[in-house]
């Protein structure tokens, strides 16, 4: 048995879907978020319906970058920033 791809399993989005049907959606979340950074394009595609392991494939990061920044969206954490340099 062989292990299915991120990508491959893009397009087993539904049983109901044709590969062309869930190709045509995965090219409508990317249009949707061109013009956005990574955080707004994982938030914008996770309210859209897409599952962490579609966002990270469609977007070319981790499963778990996806996971933390949709977890800290729904708990309303705001990304820590770096520590000053002491004078």
């Amino acid at each position: 048995m062989t292990k299915q791809s991120t990508v491959d399993g893009l397009n087993d989005r539904s049983e109901d879907m044709t590969k062309f049907e869930s190709r045509l959606t995965n090219l409508l979340g990317l249009l949707l978020v061109r013009d956005f950074g990574q955080k707004q394009q994982i938030v914008i595609l996770g309210s859209a319906g897409f599952r962490a392991a579609e966002i990270a494939a469609l977007l070319g990061t981790t499963r778990n970058t996806v996971s933390v920044e949709l977890s800290n969206q729904r708990t309303g954490k705001k990304p820590k920033k770096g520590k000053k340099a002491k004078k």
